[in-house]
């Protein structure tokens, strides 16, 4: 998911970090265009990616979301390398008043399972639905794994006053995920990584089936940019060209404003091309 907007964009060179790259991740990898794959997971593999080593090149930029050392470690590397945001533990906030109860704990409980640090959340005006979603978190939690673990931690059900007080929350957190009842209720969504609209659209099938790529801002991060795109591969240039007649049209208004800053030196730079010594 990380390779593809790149080869979109026009990267020739897709390197790939995976601990433990099964034989179907490596066939996804070859289809995708990634051009190396290394065995090699954690902080250390950011390492190696931003500085290089004897086997591994220094890439130009890391992406793609991983847990709270991953997170750290590219936090601590974009002095040197570019990054694409944070992105991790994985979030999930439902905001519900009418939902199946025994859909919604199946929601939270698979986003739990990604990490001990996963956040999964309802947030709900409806009383009697927040009663029935956590007895059926309670009766569907699996034996062992990061969920249960996870949900202690992180894990919660909220209930307002409102759906509008719901809405108003959800925003102010500014989730990687969030999936709401309906159109009406997406239609006041302003800070969200990927919004999921109705019941059906479980937000499992944008882990693999659904969307746009699939790494998104965790942390609040969405409150400033989207998910991973090819946007995230290409650089911006402007070019700027000015002709002898163009500079003598907006000459004056240069010299007026670095003066008005102070910077002298700024409307020397112009007084000198426009033969000038006073506009």
């Amino acid at each position: 998911m990380t390779a593809i907007p790149a080869v979109t964009a026009g990267v020739k060179d897709v390197v790939v970090v995976c601990p433990r790259p099964e034989p179907v991740v490596m066939a996804a990898a070859l289809e995708a265009g990634v051009s190396r794959l290394f065995r090699l997971g954690g902080a250390h593999a950011i390492a190696a990616l931003a500085y290089g080593t004897e086997t591994i090149p220094r890439v130009d930029k890391i992406v793609g979301p991983g847990n709270r050392w991953v997170a750290s470690a590219k936090a601590l590397v974009a002095a040197d390398c570019g990054i694409d945001f944070y992105a991790g533990p994985s979030e999930i906030l439902l905001v519900s008043s009418t939902g199946n109860p025994a859909w919604i704990a199946a929601d939270l409980i698979a986003q739990a399972e990604h990490d001990p640090d996963a956040r999964a959340i309802l947030i709900t005006p409806n009383r009697r639905l927040a009663t029935q979603v956590a007895a059926e978190v309670k009766n569907r939690m699996p034996a062992d794994g990061p969920a249960r673990l996870s949900l202690g931690r992180h894990g919660g059900v909220i209930v307002t006053k409102s759906t509008a007080e719901a809405i108003e929350l959800a925003n102010a957190a500014a989730p990687e995920h969030m999936v709401v009842d309906s159109e009406a209720m997406a239609a006041k969504v302003t800070c969200v990584g990927s919004l999921f609209i109705g019941g059906w659209t479980a937000q499992v099938a944008g882990d693999y089936a659904i969307g746009s790529n699939h790494v998104l801002p965790t942390a609040g991060a969405a409150r400033v940019r989207g998910g991973l795109s090819a946007a995230d591969f290409v650089r911006q240039i402007t070019v700027q060209r000015v002709t002898r007649a163009g500079l003598s049209r907006i000459g004056g208004s240069v010299i007026d404003l670095a003066r008005a800053e102070g910077l002298n030196a700024h409307a020397e730079s112009i007084v000198v091309r426009l033969g000038r010594t006073e506009r």
